[in-house]
């Protein structure tokens, strides 16, 4: 019986030298552009082929990786809050260096709690509003969509990194042959965060409604999985929406960063 146990031994530690070790995260490279959003950024398995997509996967394209390297940090379920209550924006602060760059986008996660994620929801407006919950160690101070989207822009410019935010791409709903504008106020909170910190503002939900429509409501369901989330074909298009934002801007910071345009 030692004999075995020993033998048995034996064959263990040499599984466990044979074994792989687990690979080191690959460090981030720089000039970098962060991703920062939920499931409308970041969403989906494989290649995309079925199910949803974000469009966070679709827009490296259009960007030179030999002078950027891009980075999808989307998460499902967050809102502007979520993301930094739960420190994944903290993350994203350690490895930024002045010359990056972040992207962010929230809002379809804003507006509701859900069983998941409990503790989501940010106060609709774009003002100073609080609200206090829980008592104690418990206790937490909830601030409007608005100062959570200011607090990211302070944030990434504070280690000199330059932060662009968007506004939500909108939703498949339709109403008399027009798609629905404005994400509930969220497009205009946006606009308003970007204008008061003087961030570069992506007018996402303007551009994306104006391509859904140039579509049509029936030809459009084929790029919605869901209500909310694309199919890679949306996705395709929402990217799509984002470089045409870009290019759109007096001036835009990741021109140099750009493939050029096809003739």
């Amino acid at each position: 019986m030692r004999f075995l146990a020993c033998l048995a031994l034996l064959v263990l530690s040499v599984r466990a030298a044979d074994a792989p070790a687990t690979a080191p995260a690959e460090p981030i490279k720089h000039p970098a552009l962060f991703l920062v959003g939920d499931s409308i950024m970041k969403t989906g398995t494989g290649t995309g082929e079925r199910g949803p997509w974000g469009w966070g996967s679709e827009l490296g394209a259009f960007f030179d990786p030999a002078k950027l390297h891009v980075y999808n940090e989307g998460r499902g379920g967050r809102s502007s809050r979520g993301y930094i209550e739960e420190g994944a924006w903290a993350k994203i602060l350690e490895q930024l260096q002045p010359g990056d760059f972040v992207i962010v986008q929230f809002a379809h996660n804003d507006t509701a709690n859900s069983a998941n994620y409990p503790d989501r929801a940010t106060i609709n407006s774009g003002g100073e509003e609080t609200v206090q919950t829980g008592v104690g160690e418990a206790r937490k101070i909830i601030h409007t969509y608005g100062w959570y989207l200011r607090k990211y822009v302070t944030d990434a410019r504070a280690r000199g990194a330059t932060l662009l935010l968007c506004s939500p791409v909108p939703r498949n709903q339709w109403a008399d042959g027009k798609i629905k504008r404005g994400f509930d106020g969220y497009a205009q909170w946006a606009a308003e965060a970007a204008k008061q910190t003087a961030a570069p503002f992506l007018d996402l939900n303007a551009i994306a409604c104006d391509r859904y429509e140039a579509l049509g409501q029936e030809k459009t369901r084929a790029y919605f999985n869901d209500p909310q989330h694309t199919t890679k074909l949306g996705a395709r298009v929402n990217a799509e929406c984002v470089l045409a934002a870009l290019r759109r801007l007096t001036s835009n910071p990741l021109a140099g960063f750009l493939v050029p345009a096809a003739p």
